[in-house]
């Protein structure tokens, strides 16, 4: 078992994975990654919000 396995690829090929993303993607890939981080931080956020809004009105209901 390898130390650095990831679902079953051993680190040769994690690094052809690597080489054809980069060879997929080339000059593209910063704004790719960035496109994909903007995208979870505004899911974070919008989990977020749903479970700020969820919460409050079922407190709001309550007359104790």
């Amino acid at each position: 078992m390898h130390l650095f396995a990831v679902f079953g690829l051993g680190p040769v090929e994690i690094l052809i994975v690597a080489g054809v993303v980069l060879l997929l993607f080339g000059t593209r890939l910063p704004k790719v990654m960035r496109s994909l981080g903007e995208g979870i931080v505004e899911f974070k956020r919008g989990v977020q919000g749903i479970e700020d809004h969820g919460a409050a009105p079922r407190d709001a209901g309550r007359h104790d």
